[in-house]
């Protein structure tokens, strides 16, 4: 509704494109349901990862142990050495056991955020997607808790007071909500940026200057946001590893 609102009320609205859009509608269980542009984009960025992943494989089985590493192959030690330095900096001697799943959201938000300089609709500017990462980060920190404190994990919501209780429990689920409406809101702030620019500038500042927009919502808003949410969910999970 704010969408429409802010097109409706922007000059040159008929002009404002959000990439938002229904390509297709199909019936399942008696329900209408639509193949989105960012159903689209989100199958990009899956095709994306896994071929990248199969070159990645690939690589690294060819590549000779006994000499010093060049090219394609050096690029991937570099960020695996880069993923590894985050995870200690939080997890310590426990980031082998998240790396895994630390190392996939962060290949996978940042390949999304990145995913508007192809001219795609930015699957996490939908909350439907941060919302499941989010919650898988929330189903991680709460088998952690259960398995490593026990008892401990439910009676510590009481403490220091039982009066307490009701504000330690809304703090738990307000963890995974916060993080992915974080990334969500300026993922989403960026797609309008561009959208009104395209929408709404002549045509002679639709060329060139972009670039520069897409640099900051792209580039460098999307590699921070990816570097918050991964940072934040191993706060969490480090949490309930004492």
């Amino acid at each position: 509704m704010s969408l429409s609102i802010l097109a409706e009320s922007a000059a040159g609205s008929k002009n404002l494109d959000f990439m938002i859009h229904g390509l297709f509608k199909y019936k399942l269980f008696g329900q209408e349901l639509y193949l989105t542009t960012t159903t689209v984009s989100l199958l990009i960025v899956v095709l994306l990862i896994t071929v990248f992943a199969v070159f990645a494989n690939r690589a690294i089985k060819a590549a000779d142990p006994y000499n010093v590493p060049s090219g394609f192959v050096n690029f991937l030690e570099c960020g695996i050495e880069a993923l590894e330095g985050m995870t200690d900096t939080i997890l310590g001697a426990n980031k082998d056991r998240f790396l895994n799943y630390i190392g996939t959201i962060f290949i996978f938000i940042f390949v999304s955020n990145f995913s508007g300089l192809l001219g795609l609709r930015n699957p996490t500017a939908d909350y439907g997607v941060t919302f499941l990462l989010g919650f898988f980060t929330f189903l991680i920190v709460n088998f952690q808790g259960i398995k490593n404190r026990k008892l401990k994990h439910f009676t510590s919501l009481f403490e220091p007071i039982p009066l307490l209780f009701p504000i330690n429990v809304i703090g738990e689920i307000a963890n995974p909500i916060s993080i992915s409406l974080r990334l969500f809101a300026n993922v989403l702030s960026g797609v309008l940026i561009m959208g009104l620019w395209y929408g709404m500038m002549p045509i002679f500042l639709k060329i060139g200057v972009p670039s520069f927009l897409h640099l900051y919502t792209d580039v460098f808003s999307g590699a921070l946001q990816t570097y918050v949410f991964c940072m934040l969910s191993m706060v969490y999970i480090n949490d309930k590893l004492e």
